[in-house]
């Protein structure tokens, strides 16, 4: 039985995949299976994948079916006692699942372990991250998850590991949830609710945003995006959860608005708990017409060339 069961869900990444999962294979700690999820990718995916030869990797070909149901899939057929995720143009330093195994030998009571990351963003600009309350250097349990993730997100997908019997108490992936649209913030929030996180500052994954077919705005209309209600109870009694929530309620609006859905924009919007949980910045945004606000967006797109880079949480 391997420590890790890393699972992958392909879909047109024919570009970048074979990096990624060479980047996987190169770990300095090895026992692990990788497990690649091809969800009816239609490029050459597959053919990358199978020019590579190592008897860890586990290939898995479906009909394509979305991310969540990709994983899960993953998910039911490993072997190992965690579950590491990468997606399938993001990177891992040599070092990554090494760090992770620490944090899992270190603090088994926790239920997922996470360690920092970059940003990779065109043009070769990387980008740091920055939590609330945790200081460079640090490993251990996390104090407060949500209000560590309310600049930056402290779970990234291609950066955590979780326990696999943690899903049997949480469930999985929600299918319902559709092309990035907050799939991975409803699992994180599940997890964060019920379990401790563990945390290493230690740098070992790069989140390309230069990625192939990211998901962008001109999208929105065609994916179905987390509600977040079913946190109502728990926010209440948690000031960090509900602050952390609104700033995805705020996200979703604008990213409708934006859009010209303006009966989706009024229900994230009427959503928020209080325009106190998010910056002036933002509620400036969300109150503005939206050939306003488009004309905003596309002054950020032409910044992000001169690798200026700014968002709603900064």
């Amino acid at each position: 039985m391997p420590f890790f069961s890393v699972v992958v869900p392909l879909y047109n990444k024919q570009n970048d995949i074979k990096a990624t999962l060479l980047s996987a294979l190169e770990q300095s700690f090895r026992d692990f299976e990788l497990i690649v999820i091809n969800d009816g990718s239609t490029d050459d995916s597959e053919k990358h994948v199978l020019s590579l030869t190592d008897e860890r990797i586990v290939y898995i070909k479906t009909e394509n079916s979305g991310v969540s149901q990709a994983r899960n899939l993953g998910i039911e057929k490993a072997k190992g006692t965690y579950i590491a995720f990468l997606d399938a143009d993001d990177y891992w330093y040599p070092n990554h699942l090494e760090v992770l195994h620490g944090l899992c030998k270190s603090f088994p009571e926790a239920g997922a372990v996470t360690t920092n990351y970059e940003f990779l963003h065109p043009g070769g600009y990387i980008e740091n991250t920055i939590f609330n309350d945790i200081y460079t250097g640090y490993t251990g349990i996390v104090n407060d998850f949500f209000k560590s993730s309310l600049k930056y997100r402290l779970i990234w997908t291609t950066a955590v590991a979780v326990k696999k019997e943690v899903f049997k108490t949480v469930g999985n992936f929600d299918t319902n949830i559709t092309l990035g649209a907050g799939e991975d913030t409803d699992m994180w929030t599940r997890i964060a609710l019920k379990y401790t996180v563990a945390y290493n500052d230690t740098i070992t994954a790069t989140y390309r945003l230069e990625g192939g077919n990211r998901v962008s705005h001109a999208q929105t209309l065609k994916r179905v995006f987390a509600k977040l209600d079913k946190f109502k109870e728990e926010e209440k009694n948690n000031v960090s959860l509900q602050k952390f929530l609104d700033l995805y309620r705020a996200s979703y609006a604008l990213k409708h608005k934006l859009a010209g859905d303006d009966k989706t924009f009024r229900y994230y919007y009427k959503s928020i708990n209080s325009l106190k949980n998010i910056s002036g910045k933002t509620a400036f945004l969300l109150k503005l017409p939206a050939p306003l606000l488009r004309m905003f967006y596309q002054l950020k797109q032409q910044l992000k060339k001169s690798n200026i880079h700014f968002d709603i949480y900064n």
